[in-house]
């Protein structure tokens, strides 16, 4: 299944930001900052990898529906994408 490129330029971005939270995380262990900053930090960096799943499933159902011989024969039956949305959910 190929994705369109304005699908793979936001995951890019998605993944982006949630690296840069996971760094930040490491930094504020390094630095001792309070739980409560940390946390914060890694829930955001947890909800940023959550969207860059859904963003990807979505394009996904989307290309099933509208192309579904092509889908199935490339290994992405809806099942199969159905399920990898409840993977995330």
């Amino acid at each position: 299944m190929e994705l369109p490129d304005d699908v793979v330029d936001d995951l890019r971005k998605r993944l982006r930001r949630a690296g840069g939270q996971v760094v930040a995380v490491e930094k504020m262990l390094a630095e001792g900052r309070e739980c409560r900053d940390i946390v914060t930090q890694l829930s955001a960096a947890i909800n940023a990898l959550e969207q860059a799943g859904f963003r990807l499933v979505a394009s996904g159902l989307t290309y099933c529906i509208e192309h579904p011989e092509e889908a199935a024969a490339s290994g992405y039956p809806l099942d199969e994408v159905q399920r990898m949305f409840t993977k995330l959910a």
